[in-house]
């Protein structure tokens, strides 16, 4: 799902600008995965409930996570 923003670069190769868009495209990404889980969510079936709310809990945290990255550096989360 998440293949086409990925690509691998060292970390000590980007410089903390780079750092600061990569972490808020990673929080857009997030959030747009977790609007459309939640609206799958609203129309599963009844066997896709469970899969669909464990995909939410995981999705959130790491919302919550890349939250407090982009709070320690900061940023403008907007």
């Amino acid at each position: 799902m998440y293949n086409e923003y990925v690509r691998e670069v060292k970390i000590n190769e980007k410089n903390d600008e780079e750092k600061n868009v990569e972490l808020l495209n990673n929080i857009h990404v997030v959030k747009n995965a977790l609007t459309n889980m939640y609206n799958n969510l609203q129309f599963a079936d009844s066997d896709l409930i469970d899969y669909y709310t464990y995909q939410i809990k995981a999705e959130e945290a790491k919302y919550n996570y890349l939250i407090k990255q982009a709070k320690k550096r900061n940023l403008n989360i907007i």
